[in-house]
C-alpha cells in the first residue's frame, strides 16, 4: 500500500446528449460528443481512518466518490484541486469520481484494469445522479463522441482526431439532476438529431453547429448564454452552450475577438491517468 497517489482527468465540456436510462447503473448512460480539456481536475487519495472528501481546499459531500471508495473498499482523505467551477458544464464531479478510481486503485495496490476503474466511476456518478457520460469523455480524451451508452463493458466510443484552442466563459450553474431528472424525450431527440450531424460531418465546426442546434430543440438554452453566442457570431466566430450549465464554449478565438476575458485551454487528447502511484 502506497502512502498517496494522484491522478489526473480533464475536465469535460458536453455539447449535446441523449438520456439512456438502464437497470444495471453500468449500462445506463448518454450518447453524444463533448470536449475533453486541459483545465481538469488533479485528484490525491491518501488512505485514512474516516473517509473526507475535499475540493480546493474546501470540505465537500460528494455522493459519486463515497461509492467509488466503497466498491474499491477503501477508506481514504481525497484531495482535489482545478480551476474549473463546479456545476458549470465541465464534469468536475465526474473527474473526481474517476480520479480517485485511479489514485484509490493505485494507493491501496487494488490491481484493477482501466477500463474497470473507468466502470466503477461511471456506475458511482449514474446512481449518484450528477452525470451520464463526462466520466466516459474523460476516459477517452481528445473530442469523443458516445455512440452507445454506458461503461466500457457496452458503449462504442469514437472521436474527432482534431487538436485546438478552447475558450469558455461562465455565468452560472445548472443542476445536472433536475435536467436529466425528469422528462428528457425531447431532450434525447434532439441528442440524436445532433449526434447524427456530427456523425456525418466528424468536425470541430459540426460539433459546435450541433451542439448550438441541440441546445436550442432541447430548450436548454438560456437567455444569457444566447446573448454571448450572438456577440461571438457578430464578432466573425462560433459558439455553443456547455452541458448542463450556463457556459459558453469556443474553439479558437471567438470569444475574446467578442470582447470577454475568457479562460483559455486546449484540446486535452490522452484522457485521465495516474500521476503517480506506489512509492
Amino acid at each position: 500500500m502506497s502512502d498517496d497517489a494522484r491522478a489526473f482527468v480533464p475536465g469535460h465540456v458536453t455539447g449535446f446528449f441523449t438520456v439512456d436510462r438502464a437497470d444495471d447503473p453500468t449500462k445506463t448512460g448518454s450518447r453524444g460528443g463533448g470536449i475533453a480539456l486541459s483545465d481538469g481536475v488533479s485528484v490525491t487519495v491518501e488512505p485514512a481512518a474516516e473517509t473526507t472528501v475535499e475540493l480546493d481546499g474546501e470540505r465537500v459531500e460528494m455522493d459519486a466518490v463515497e461509492r467509488v471508495l466503497a466498491a474499491l473498499r477503501a477508506s481514504a482523505r481525497v484531495t482535489a484541486e482545478t480551476p474549473l467551477p463546479l456545476g458549470a458544464g465541465f464534469g468536475v464531479s465526474g473527474a473526481m469520481a474517476l480520479g480517485t478510481a485511479l489514485a484509490a486503485n493505485a494507493a491501496f495496490d487494488r490491481h484493477l484494469s482501466y477500463n474497470e476503474l473507468v466502470t466503477i466511476a461511471h456506475g458511482a456518478e449514474v446512481q449518484a445522479g450528477t452525470g451520464l457520460g463526462d466520466v466516459v469523455g474523460q476516459a477517452r480524451g481528445g473530442v469523443p463522441l458516445r455512440l452507445e451508452p454506458g461503461g466500457p463493458q457496452h458503449n462504442y466510443v469514437d472521436a474527432i482526431p482534431a487538436r485546438a484552442r478552447v475558450e469558455y466563459h461562465t455565468l452560472g450553474e445548472l443542476s445536472t439532476a433536475d435536467v436529466v431528472g425528469g422528462d428528457t424525450e425531447t431532450l434525447t431527440r434532439a441528442g440524436e438529431r445532433a449526434l447524427s450531424m456530427v456523425v456525418e460531418d466528424p468536425t470541430l465546426d459540426t460539433v459546435t453547429r450541433a451542439s448550438r442546434q441541440f441546445s436550442r430543440e432541447a430548450e436548454l438554452l438560456t437567455e444569457a448564454v444566447q446573448a454571448v453566442i450572438r456577440d461571438v457570431t457578430e464578432a466573425g466566430g462560433d459558439a455553443a452552450m456547455a452541458m448542463l450549465g450556463e457556459t459558453v464554449f469556443s474553439f479558437g478565438t471567438g470569444l475574446t475577438d467578442a470582447g470577454y476575458d475568457a479562460s483559455v485551454c486546449e484540446v486535452y487528447p490522452p484522457g485521465a491517468t495516474v500521476e503517480n502511484g506506489p512509492s
